[in-house]
Parts: structure tokens; sequence; C-alpha cells
């Protein structure tokens, strides 16, 4: 155990006993990380109108309401299981803000299949609407600031083929490309995520960043560059 696992664990074992400076102390230690996931999982229309830290900080005031189902668990890391309340938090952000637009946003990018995979515990990894949700994220990630077509209808039938070639990768594979690449979780917090074997989530994240790179080699100019 390093430093920073001693720590971690000094903190947990403080919070467990009601120190609430404690448990303070723990959310700040994540709060980074979440905001990128949180970042990563806000559909794009909120943009503007919903701040990613906003998202976090709800989620924190939830996770304080119910730590206690947390020190009555041991399945989950405190990370992940912040992450899974960020994802209840966010759900109900975009419920509240999108309504029945959810649906129809994510069938903008489907395509002909549709995989499912057990998400673990929460904040994507799941067949049909959690599916679309995570490719439309990674188009987004993929197109911010890319160069490409000038015309908006260019632009847009780029995102759709690349939405597209992204569905016919395994669901699995996509949402460990997810986690892996733009959550930055380590190989074995996507393999607690996802339900899978560390090794699966290791061979899976490599398989699925070198088909990625095929799709952008096939894509118009632009999208050349795999960003974090």
């Amino acid at each position: 155990m390093n430093g920073q696992d001693e720590r971690e664990a000094l903190l947990l074992a403080r919070a467990a006993g009601g120190d609430v400076n404690a448990w303070g102390a723990l959310l700040a230690r994540h709060q980074e990380r979440l905001a990128g996931v949180a970042s990563f999982r806000l559909d794009l229309r909120l943009r503007g109108r919903v701040d990613a830290a906003d998202v976090v900080q709800e989620a924190f005031v939830a996770a304080t309401q119910r730590r206690g189902e947390f020190f009555g668990q041991s399945a989950q890391p405190l990370f992940l299981w912040l992450r899974w309340m960020l994802a209840n938090t966010l759900l109900e952000v975009h419920r509240h803000h999108l309504g029945a637009q959810m649906r129809d946003a994510r069938r903008e990018l489907r395509s002909g299949r549709r995989g499912g995979a057990d998400g673990g515990g929460g904040g994507g990894g799941g067949g049909g609407d959690d599916a679309d949700s995570t490719r439309a994220a990674i188009v987004a990630q993929l197109t911010s600031g890319a160069t490409g077509p000038a015309t908006a209808v260019g632009r847009a039938e780029v995102k759709a083929r690349l939405g597209e070639a992204l569905g016919s990768m395994d669901a699995i594979d996509r949402e460990v490309l997810a986690l892996r690449h733009y959550e930055q979780l380590t190989n074995a917090e996507a393999a607690h995520v996802l339900g899978i074997q560390e090794r699966a989530a290791a061979k899976r994240y490599l398989r699925a960043l070198e088909r990625l790179r095929e799709l952008l080699a096939e894509m118009p100019g632009g999208l050349t560059e795999l960003r974090p």
C-alpha cells in the first residue's frame, strides 16, 4: 500500500466512525476525476446551461446523505461508488432538462445494431439507450474542435458516419474505451464497472483502441487524432 492508499484508508476509517471532516476530505480527493467523468457524460445540448462541477456537487450532496449505504457494503471502492452516485445525478439532470428529448437524441446516432453489457454499478455500460449515450459521448469527444467539413451538413454527415462506425463495435469494447480512454479509469476500475475480469478489460481496451484508430483513418480529414 502506497502513501496515497494509506491516507485514503485512514480517512475511510475516520469517516466510517462519523468524522464529517474526513468524509469531506475523501470527496475532495476524488472531485477532479469525477468532474472529468461528468464532463464526458454530460449531454452536449446542456453545455453552457449545466456545469459539470455543479453536477459533481449535487452528487456529493446525495452521496453524503447516503454515505451509510457505502459503509454498509464492501464490494465497491469509494471512487466507483461515487461514480455510481454521479451517474444517477446525471440521469436526473438529463431527465429534468431534456425529458422526452433524451430518447430522440440517442436515436440520432443509432445504427441497426444494438448491444448490451452489464453496467456493474452505473454510469454507462448498458445496452439500449445507455449504449447510444456512450456512443454519442465518444462522437462528441472525437469531433470537438476537430477540423473537417466546413458546412454544418458536412459535419453532421461525419458525425453520423462516425456514430454508425462506432455502432459496429461490440458494446462492451465501446464502453471499456469510454471508461479507460475518456474517463481515465484504471483497468481494475473498468473491469469492476463492467463486471468482467481485469485481464479481459485490458485486452478489450487495446482491441477497441486499434479498432477506433482504424475507423478514424476511414473518416474525412480532421478526425485523425485520438484525444483523451
